[in-house]
């Protein structure tokens, strides 16, 4: 991963490099040495080495206490992967250090919305709240949640006084990509107690200008995270001694060296590490498996499992859902470091917490597994959650959001959704209300190229309504606006199968669709937004619009009432606004006859 980021560092122009090593520091010193960096003209690669600092506080005062900084410097850790334009952000500081002798610090953050189930960004992050000044872009207030896990955000009065124009974000995410004066490090010097650079350098100072990075450019780095991971996938499987058996079924996010697979193993979603034994029939779902394990014939781990280094999970067992285990016992609040017991794998040990009193040590957790199901020849200890920790779990593994917690969210929202409505007439159209419309859309877009689950889509569409005060006929607008966009990118060359595009798109989310158009208000609103498209934006659709406004009839997405209320409406309307009325007249005439019928 160090040469994304060396490479990142050399596009950008910068010239010297610093690589400050602390753990496996030999392993990368060699490796770099080992590099083309060492060679390359006109950037300079120079290791620090050091085995007492503890903290990035602890690197920071060795640095300067060494003087080997002289001026302004850029700060990222060594596995950062970016395609940013890093000269431009270091213009802007400097700028800014003219005007502002304080501003000792530019942060990098990112619009990056977090998971409106786990609140987080990224996996392993906290939610993060930031206020910030909008018109000089000082960062006024930093707090993540574990810091004040309550949901209240501490902001000073004097702090809201002294700066009437104030803006709240928790959609943004840090990127730890920070331009440093020289002052940082005099400052850490005199702050002996600073150690970590958010929780005690920021907080401790809040003198620091943030550069947000536009919507592309987050794109853009995703993609290039993605064809990272893709890359390096791609090369383990090939260069790496690899041993494997028949019928692999894999999707393995990382895959160390040396591994050994078996036949007929199936592998999802999972972190494979180096010098791993996996023998035949095993089913692994979503888990973190460290160096040296052995994973014996027939044994099952279940989603959100981790296995410590050179842990023995014996035949047929079945390790439950986010399960840790580990060679050490799990320590008490009286156990020492010297006290901590080790299960050697090679003395055959086998835990009992795995093969007969689990339940004692993890009770709720797996209670529906019987020691019986946990085979024999395991070597390890189950590690117990703890009481306050045990909901929270599933949040910070990579196995998916369980279907319980996600009914949860989507229900939780819809309440909120139904407050909301309640609240007053809709917004007017404005910039936010067209955001929230082209947020909505492209979300949509996304699920489909991707392939989300419909629950999870809604989930996010709920996030954006909430985000953005949408109504559900706004929603229900932007949805199928998306819709007929992505039937447009279908290839097709006559009528029929244009048509039939969109009745394929329409049958893989009419349960979407229907969701926000549930009332008759909602869907006039859809046969507005498709009038809108037909005449401006998507006119390829405007020969056909009768046509899809049966299908959307046929597929219980219009009602009867919608439909003849639509056709009402335009009766005093220009004759330009009743293009689309008289094209529909003969599914209108019917409508009202079946309805004449009926009554």
């Amino acid at each position: 991963m160090i040469d994304y980021t060396l490479a990142w560092l050399e596009s950008a122009g910068v010239e010297e490099l610093f690589v400050f090593c602390c753990a496996h520091s030999k392993q990368v010193i060699e490796y770099l040495e080992k590099s083309e960096w060492f060679s390359q003209p006109n950037f300079s690669v120079v290791t620090i080495e050091s085995h007492n600092s503890v903290s990035a506080g602890d690197a920071l005062r060795l640095i300067y206490e060494r003087n080997v900084i002289n001026g302004d410097f850029v700060l990222i850790s060594g596995d950062t992967v970016s395609n940013m334009s890093l000269t431009q952000v270091i213009q802007e500081h400097k700028e800014r250090r003219k005007k502002d002798s304080i501003a000792v610090m530019t942060m990098v953050i990112k619009q990056s919305k977090p998971s409106p189930i786990t609140h987080q960004s990224r996996l392993g992050t906290d939610e993060l709240f930031l206020a910030i000044d909008p018109q000089t872009k000082q960062l006024l207030f930093y707090e993540e949640k574990t810091d004040n896990y309550r949901g209240i955000i501490p902001l000073d009065n004097a702090l809201l006084g002294d700066n009437p124009p104030i803006c709240l974000h928790n959609d943004k995410q840090d990127c730890y990509i920070d331009i440093c004066s020289q002052e940082v490090l005099s400052l850490f010097t005199d702050n002996f107690d600073y150690q970590h650079l958010r929780r005690h350098f920021v907080k401790g100072l809040l003198e620091i200008l943030l550069l947000i990075l536009k919507e592309k450019g987050c794109t853009e780095h995703q993609k290039l995270s993605n064809h990272v991971l893709h890359i390096l996938v791609l090369l383990l499987l090939l260069e790496k001694a690899l041993k494997l058996g028949t019928t692999p079924k894999f999707q393995i996010l990382s895959l160390g060296k040396g591994c050994s697979i078996g036949s007929n193993v199936s592998i999802t979603g999972s972190y494979i590490w180096d010098s791993i034994t996996i023998e035949d029939g095993c089913d692994i779902r979503h888990a973190i498996i460290c160096d040296g394990v052995v994973i014996k014939s027939g044994a099952t781990l279940e989603p959100g499992v981790v296995l410590f280094f050179k842990v023995v999970i014996g035949q047929q067992c079945i390790v439950p859902s986010y399960s840790k285990v580990s060679l050490y016992q799990q320590p008490t609040v009286e156990d020492s470091d010297e006290e901590l017991e080790y299960a050697d794998n090679n003395s055959g040990t086998v835990d009992s917490s795995i093969t007969c009193t689990v339940d004692t040590l993890n009770r709720e957790m797996m209670s529906e597994t019987p020691a019986s199901q946990l085979g024999p020849g395991c070597v390890g200890h189950v590690w117990s959650i703890c009481e306050g920790a045990r909901e929270e779990e599933w949040r910070h593994s990579v196995a998916p959001i369980p279907a319980d917690k996600l009914t949860e969210a989507i229900q939780s929202l819809e309440d909120d959704l139904e407050l909301l409505n309640l609240d007053g007439n809709a917004l007017s159209v404005s910039g936010e209300l067209k955001s929230g419309r082209n947020e909505v859309e492209a979300t949509f877009l996304r699920a489909v190229n991707e392939n989300i689950k419909v629950p999870d889509v809604i989930l996010e569409m709920n996030s954006l309504r909430l985000s953005y005060n949408m109504t559900s006929a706004d929603c229900a607008g932007a949805i199928f606006y998306a819709m007929m966009k992505q039937a447009l990118e279908i290839p097709h060359a006559a009528a029929g199968e244009l048509r039939k595009s969109v009745a394929s798109i329409i049958d893989a989310w009419n349960k979407l669709l229907k969701l926000y158009s549930k009332e008759i208000d909602h869907q006039i609103e859809m046969i507005m937004k498709f009038e809108e498209m037909c005449l401006e934006s998507v006119k390829e659709f405007s020969p056909h619009f009768s046509q899809i406004l049966h299908l959307l009839y046929d597929k219980d997405i219009l009602e009867e009432d919608a439909i003849l209320r639509w056709a009402d409406e335009k009766k005093d309307a220009e004759e330009s606004d009743k293009v689309f009325v008289k094209q529909s007249e003969k599914l209108i005439q019917w409508l009202r006859e079946a309805s004449e019928e009926e009554d």
